[in-house]
């Protein structure tokens, strides 16, 4: 059984020729399927385009959310509603090529448990992909997850993935990241871009910005949520080390009958201890908490409070 999710926003001539696209390519597959359609604060008649196709086809679910909460809240609207053992997610713009699934559920089957999508050639303006190769180098090197295409909406994932998921922000451009650090197997392969038919983009620069900001939380949250006595009990025992140095240093001045109290060097070392001492302090009630917290994720009752209609 397959799932494909696809947020929408404002995409009302595009949803129904990517659908007509995706029936072919889902009958030719030879497994159940179902379309799961996110409408995250559509203004124009999407939601209306969604409908008569839900009317007309009964594999197609249509989530509504109250307002528009961004792209991560959508999928992990959809996501919750989706039922396959495989999901495949897709932007809603028409530039991800579903003839490309099967490819995607092909490389599934040799035994990973995520494919994403690499647009190698992408039908994209110059700067939105200047924009991106930075943007995928500099995530690659802090999360340690290499991929040339960290962003792509075009992607196949077990079930289990998507249940390990809890998605918010920005966070949803680090899919693959957030699969690694929860120990599954992610792989890329290159796929078809298409450019753009309808609508324009939405993705500006602020953007990027915003998604530099949810790296350091996913970065932080995947090497150290089980273990935050490293990051911050490590910071504390250099800071503390520096400032004894300093103050040893300073004892032996003192000792050669050289008066000390006068020297900003006193207070540096003073601060460095202190400072030192309160990361050791936070990282162990750090430690407290999570282990008293192991397991504390967002419940069902925020996804309620965010959808406004589903029609299954």
């Amino acid at each position: 059984m397959i799932s494909v999710v696809i947020p929408v926003k404002d995409e009302e001539l595009s949803v129904e020729p990517l659908f007509e696209e995706l029936r072919g390519v889902l009958d030719g597959t030879g497994r159940g399927w179902e379309v799961v359609f996110v409408d995250d604060g559509s203004v124009d008649g999407t939601f209306a385009r969604l409908g008569r196709l839900h009317d007309g086809e009964p594999a197609v679910t249509v989530v509504r959310l109250r307002r528009n909460f961004g792209k991560a809240t959508a999928l992990e609207a959809g996501l919750r509603e989706a039922t396959g053992d495989i999901v495949v997610t897709m932007d809603g713009d028409g530039q991800d090529d579903p003839a490309e699934i099967p490819r995607l559920l092909a490389k599934l089957d040799e035994g990973f448990d995520l494919v994403s999508g690499w647009k190698a050639d992408r039908r994209d303006p110059l700067r939105r992909r200047l924009v991106s190769r930075i943007f995928n180098g500099v995530t690659g090197r802090v999360s340690g997850v290499r991929l040339h295409d960290m962003n792509s909406g075009l992607k196949a994932f077990r079930a289990d993935v998507g249940r390990s998921l809890r998605l918010y922000g920005e966070l949803h451009r680090y899919i693959p990241v957030l699969a690694h650090y929860h120990g599954f197997r992610v792989v890329e392969l290159a796929v078809n871009h298409r450019p753009r038919a309808h609508g324009r983009s939405r993705y500006g620069l602020e953007r990027y910005l915003r998604g530099f900001l949810d790296l350091l939380t996913v970065t932080f949250m995947g090497r150290y949520r089980y273990r935050p006595l490293h990051l911050f009990g490590g910071l504390g025992l250099v800071l503390t080390g520096v400032g004894l140095a300093v103050l040893a240093y300073l004892l032996a001045v003192k000792v050669a009958g050289e008066a000390i109290g006068h020297r900003p060097l006193l207070t540096l070392g003073v601060l460095l201890v202190v400072v030192g001492m309160q990361f050791l302090s936070l990282g162990l009630l750090s430690e407290l908490l999570t282990r008293q917290h192991e397991e504390r994720m967002a419940g069902g009752d925020r996804a309620a409070s965010i959808v406004d209609e589903i029609l299954r």
